[in-house]
C-alpha cells in the first residue's frame, strides 16, 4: 500500500508515470477482498515496442517541471472559466436538439432496427434446498416401489445364473428409459456350489442328516474331533474357553449365528486350531423352521478370494494366487433341527454365564465332552460364473468428474426379497425420480450420481470389489462417498446405520427432515435417536457390512442403515426371505419404510450433488481416534508399559484387503492393539511383546501421516503434531 501511494502522490505532483496491473485475489479468511497492486515494468517495455515509449517511460530521465505548474493562478482561473462556458454551449445545443428529434413520428411501415436494443440476460433457474426436499418426497411414491417390487421379484437369481443376467438386463434397460448413460462391467469370478456329493455332519458316528445350506470358500475336506460349544464364536467367547482351561485344539466347534460374520467366527476358531466349524441359528435368535437350511460365505474378505487385490476381467491370466482370508478348516452350517439333535446329547461342563439363553429343545448347554465326537464333510465345488456390473449415470452441471455412486445387491440365495430386491428396486425408483427432477423441475445437480447394481454380493460383495479393484487409482480421487441399499429393511422397531464419521451429521441432519414411518407425527430422529442420536443409531462397521470394501479398501466415505427388529434376527441367507415374511417382520409397513429409506438416501444424495460445498465433518474422527488412543493408553497404563489417509501404507493388499485402521480389519489396526493388549494383560499363548510393539509403531506413524495431510503444505509445518 505505501508503494501505492507513492504513485498516487506522483499522478496529482505531475511527475511522470507508469502503467500498473491490479490483482484482485479473495481473502479467504473473510468476507472482504485483498487488492494486490503490482507495477508492471512488462507493460512499459511493451510501449516501448510500439514506437510511444519516449512520452511514457521517462522515468529514467532528469526531471523538469512542466510549464503547467510555473503559470500563476490568474492564469489558471482564467482557463477554467473558458473551459465552463464551452461545455454549456455544447450541453444547450444538444438538448435542443434532442427535443426537435423526440416530435418526429416514426411511420408504421418503417423498419426499427434492434442493433442497439437491450439483450435481456436469460434467468438461470436454480432450486433451493426446500424446493429439491419437496419434490422429492412427491415424486418418490410408494406406487412405483411397489411395481418395482413385483417386476424385480425373482425366486432364482444367484450370481452368473440366468435369473440374475435377466435382471440385470431389466434394470439396464429402466436406465436407458431414463435418458441415462449406460454401461456395465464384465468379471469372471470364482465361487462355490453345492457338489452332487452332499455335505454331511455326523454325530457318534451316525448321520444328523443332509442340508441344503452350506458356507462358501470353506476349506473342502473331512475332518473329526470332539465337540466344543463356543457360543457366538466371538473373540471374547474362545477367551473365556480359555480361562476356563477348554482347549478347542483339534475339535469341532460349534457356534450360534449371529453378532459377527460367517467368516469371522470360522477365522476365530482357526487361530486357535479348532478343527471344523459347525454354525447353527438359535431359536432365540431365528424364527424360522427347524428344517431351514442356512447359507453364507467364510471368506474372511470380500472380492474373488481368488484374485486378491486386482480386478478378475476378461479371463486374464494372473500368477497362482488366493486370499490370505481363505480358511484352511471345514465349515458348514447345520439346522436348528439337526443343531438340537447334537447340543442335547453334549456332556462336559456347564456353559458360563449367560451362554444357556438359547432356545433349542431339550438342550442345557453343556460345552462339550471329549467322547463327542462330530464329523465334518465338506464337498463344495468351486466354479467359475461370469457375473455383470450394471451402471447407470446422471452428468453433473459443474463437476461432472466428481461422483457419487448408489449401490445394490442384485443377486441373491433363494428368493432374497428382503436381502437383494427390495435394495434394487429403491434404485431403480430413486433414478427414475432424480432424473424426472432434472427434465421437468429445472434440478442441475454440480456433481454426477452413479446408480450401481452389483452381482455376487452373496459371496462378499464380489461384484462391488472387483469394480474397485479395476479402477482403484481413478476412484479414489473422484469418487467422494457410496450409499449402499443394501437390506435396508428387516423389521420397524429400530434405525441402525454404519458410515464414515465424516457423514454422521449430514446422516443426522436428514434423519430431522424426514418423517418417521411410524408415526408421521415425528422425525426419524425424533422417533429413534433418544437424547444421545449416535449412541442409538451408529453401529460398528463391519465384513457384513456391504459398504465396508468401499470404506476399508478404498477409503471411500461410505454410508448403510436399516430398519430392523429387536427381537429377532432376519432370516438372510435362507429360502425364507420372501415378501410374505418380511411383511410380517415390518408388521405389513414393508412400502411405507420403503419410500422412508428411499427419502433419507435421496436426501443425503441430493445434498452432496447439491450444495457447492459437500457435507462433510472432517473434525469427527477426532474423537474416533481419541477413544482408541483413551482405550490403547488406559491398557499401557494398567500393564505399566480423513479416510485415504487412514488406509495403512504398511500392509499390502494383498495381505490385508481393509487396510482402514480404524475401521478395517487386521492387526495393523487400533481394535488390534486393543485386543492384543488384553491378550498381555490375560497372559495368552498369542500374546507377542515385541509384535505389539512394531504395530504400535506402524498405527502410530498412520496416524501422524493423516495428520500430516490435514496439516496442509510440507513448507508450512513444524512438526508439531
Amino acid at each position: 500500500m505505501d508503494q501505492a501511494r507513492t504513485t498516487i502522490s506522483k499522478i496529482f505532483n505531475g511527475e511522470p508515470r507508469s502503467y500498473t496491473r491490479f490483482n484482485l485475489t479473495q481473502n479467504m479468511e473473510g468476507d472482504n477482498s485483498q487488492v494486490e497492486m503490482k507495477l508492471s515494468s512488462d507493460m512499459d517495455e511493451e510501449v516501448e515496442a510500439n514506437g510511444v515509449g519516449e512520452t511514457i517511460n521517462q522515468h529514467n530521465r532528469p526531471y523538469h517541471p512542466s510549464k503547467l505548474n510555473q503559470r500563476s493562478p490568474k492564469t489558471v482561473c482564467g482557463f477554467v472559466i473558458g473551459i465552463l462556458f464551452l461545455f454549456i454551449i455544447g450541453y444547450l445545443i444538444g438538448y435542443l436538439s434532442n427535443r426537435s428529434t423526440e416530435k418526429t413520428e416514426i411511420k408504421p411501415d418503417c423498419p426499427v432496427s434492434n442493433e442497439f436494443a437491450p439483450v435481456v440476460a436469460e434467468p438461470v433457474y436454480s432450486l433451493d434446498w426446500s424446493d429439491l426436499k419437496a419434490l422429492l418426497k412427491k415424486k418418490l411414491t410408494t406406487a412405483n416401489i411397489n411395481s418395482n417390487l413385483k417386476e424385480f421379484s425373482s425366486t432364482s437369481h444367484q450370481a452368473g445364473s440366468t435369473g440374475d443376467e435377466a435382471l440385470a438386463n431389466k434394470i439396464i434397460g429402466k436406465f436407458k428409459t431414463f435418458g441415462m448413460s449406460t454401461w456395465t462391467d464384465e468379471h469372471y469370478v470364482k465361487i462355490h456350489e453345492p457338489s452332487s456329493s452332499n455335505n454331511r455332519v455326523q454325530f457318534r458316528g451316525n448321520d444328523v442328516g443332509t442340508t441344503e445350506g452350506y458356507l462358501a470358500y470353506s476349506a473342502v475336506k473331512t475332518v473329526q474331533g470332539a465337540a466344543r460349544y463356543a457360543h457366538y464364536g466371538r473373540a471374547e467367547d474362545f477367551r473365556r474357553l480359555q480361562e476356563l482351561n477348554v482347549d478347542v485344539n483339534g475339535r469341532v466347534v460349534l457356534v450360534r449365528a449371529g453378532l459377527l460374520s460367517f467368516a469371522e467366527k470360522v477365522a476365530n476358531a482357526g487361530r486357535l486350531n479348532a478343527s471344523a466349524v459347525l454354525i447353527y441359528p438359535d431359536p432365540v435368535n431365528y424364527s424360522i423352521r427347524e428344517n431351514t437350511a442356512l447359507f453364507g460365505h467364510v471368506h474372511l474378505g470380500t472380492g474373488d478370494p481368488y484374485t486378491p487385490g486386482f480386478p478378475s476381467f476378461n479371463h486374464t491370466q494372473f500368477p497362482p494366487a488366493q486370499s490370505s482370508g481363505l480358511p484352511s478348516i471345514p465349515a458348514q452350517t447345520i439346522t436348528i433341527g439337526q443343531a438340537a439333535e447334537i447340543m442335547s446329547k453334549l456332556g462336559g461342563r456347564p456353559s458360563p454365564d449367560g451362554w444357556s439363553d438359547g432356545m433349542l429343545r431339550n438342550t442345557v448347554y453343556n460345552l462339550g465332552d471329549d467322547g463327542d465326537t462330530i464329523t465334518v464333510e465338506v464337498n463344495n465345488d468351486l466354479v467359475q460364473k461370469k457375473i455383470h456390473n450394471v451402471f447407470g449415470v446422471i452428468k453433473g452441471y459443474t463437476d461432472a468428474d466428481r461422483y457419487m455412486v448408489i449401490g445394490a445387491q442384485r443377486d441373491a440365495w433363494g428368493p432374497g426379497f428382503a436381502r437383494s430386491t427390495v435394495g434394487t428396486s429403491l434404485l431403480v425408483e430413486l433414478a427414475r425420480t432424480i432424473t424426472d427432477m432434472i427434465k421437468n423441475d429445472g434440478f442441475k445437480p454440480k456433481r454426477s450420481i452413479i446408480f450401481a447394481s452389483w452381482s455376487a454380493g452373496e459371496f462378499g460383495s464380489v461384484g462391488a470389489t472387483e469394480w474397485l479393484e479395476g479402477y482403484l487409482t481413478s476412484l479414489n480421487l473422484k469418487m467422494f462417498s457410496y450409499i449402499s441399499l443394501d437390506e435396508v429393511i428387516s423389521g420397524a422397531d429400530s434405525f441402525k446405520a454404519t458410515s464414515s464419521p465424516l457423514l454422521y451429521d449430514l446422516l443426522e441432519s436428514t434423519m430431522k427432515q424426514v418423517s418417521s414411518p411410524v408415526d408421521a407425527t415425528k422425525s426419524l430422529h425424533e422417533q429413534f435417536a433418544g437424547s444421545n442420536w449416535e449412541k442409538s443409531v451408529m453401529e460398528p462397521m463391519g465384513l457384513s457390512h456391504s459398504v465396508y470394501p468401499f470404506q476399508t479398501f478404498s477409503g471411500i466415505p461410505s454410508l448403510s442403515f436399516r430398519f430392523t427388529s429387536t427381537s429377532k434376527s432376519y432370516p438372510y441367507g435362507t429360502i425364507e426371505d420372501t415378501e410374505q415374511n418380511l411383511e410380517r417382520y415390518t408388521s405389513y409397513n414393508t412400502l411405507k419404510l420403503a419410500k422412508t429409506s428411499g427419502e433419507v438416501v435421496g436426501l443425503v444424495t441430493l445434498r452432496l450433488v447439491h450444495d457447492h460445498l459437500l457435507k462433510m465433518n472432517v473434525a469427527k474422527y477426532t474423537g474416533v481416534i481419541r477413544n482408541y488412543v483413551s482405550q490403547i493408553r488406559s491398557k499401557v497404563e494398567s500393564r505399566q508399559m480423513v479416510e485415504g489417509s487412514l488406509l495403512s501404507p504398511y500392509v499390502s493388499p494383498r495381505q490385508s484387503l481393509f487396510r482402514h485402521i480404524l475401521l478395517g480389519s487386521g492387526s495393523h489396526t487400533l481394535a488390534a492393539l486393543v485386543d492384543h493388549l488384553e491378550a498381555i494383560k490375560g497372559g495368552l499363548e498369542s500374546a507377542d511383546i515385541d509384535q505389539f510393539k512394531n504395530q504400535f509403531a506402524l498405527a502410530t506413524w498412520t496416524i501422524q501421516g493423516c495428520a500430516n495431510a490435514l496439516a496442509g503444505e510440507v513448507w508450512d509445518m513444524d512438526n508439531e503434531i
